[in-house]
């Protein structure tokens, strides 16, 4: 008879391999026997543990975004009352880490280029419990610098021209790698690039105040 520590054990396991497998062939192309496999557990178990495929892969996008979220908070501990600069800058380092940092296996940064190239009846669930309170802090940064009375429409061009540049560094370190071999990942660097976009952000964003 399995343990409390036995079924939390073949758990994780499961959700270890199934992040191997899912990040590795994409959510409709990995298959439970390939994860139990992984995991070394019966084929069974996915079922037992999670329900089916689709609810396992809910469940490790969220775990793999409060790992990430937990170690890199979008505030990255800035005390209360910090310059909405300073709260941009601390938001893209943060974003920037999430998804180039190399000791969190590649899930989460994987996963989500995955989930925005073939998108997953998941990712609504995780836009709403995660994704979106990250965009909402970030409307409340930019509403702070440009005033509350800014439109929807041209907040939403602001969110997403940040964001995008934080993506381009990930989604292009190929090429980058390719081009600019001098281009490294490391926290200094990673520091290097939140500061110019930090910059860029914030001199576009002073034309329109």
């Amino acid at each position: 008879m399995e343990t409390v520590n036995d079924i939390s054990n073949t758990r994780q396991r499961i959700l270890e391999a199934a992040g191997a497998v899912f990040a590795e062939h994409g959510f409709r192309a990995a298959t439970v026997r390939k994860i139990c496999k992984r995991a070394q557990v019966n084929l069974a178990a996915v079922n037992y543990h999670f329900g089916d495929k689709e609810q396992l892969y809910l469940t490790l996008l969220k775990q793999s975004f409060g790992r990430i979220i937990q170690k890199y908070p979008p505030d990255l501990g800035l005390q209360p009352g910090a310059a909405a600069g300073q709260q941009l800058y601390a938001f893209i380092l943060s974003f920037l880490l999430r998804i180039l940092d190399e000791e969190h296996a590649g899930w989460y940064g994987k996963l989500m280029k995955r989930e925005m190239l073939e998108p997953t009846p998941a990712l609504n669930i995780f836009i709403e419990e995660a994704l979106r309170p990250l965009f909402n802090r970030l409307s409340g940064i930019l509403k702070e610098f440009l005033g509350q009375n800014i439109s929807e429409q041209e907040l939403n061009l602001y969110k997403s021209s940040i964001v995008g540049q934080c993506i381009f560094y990930y989604c292009s370190r190929p090429v980058h790698s390719r081009l600019m071999p001098e281009q490294k990942y490391t926290r200094q660097d990673i520091e290097r690039l939140a500061k110019h976009i930090t910059e860029f952000s914030l001199a576009g964003l002073n034309k329109v105040k």
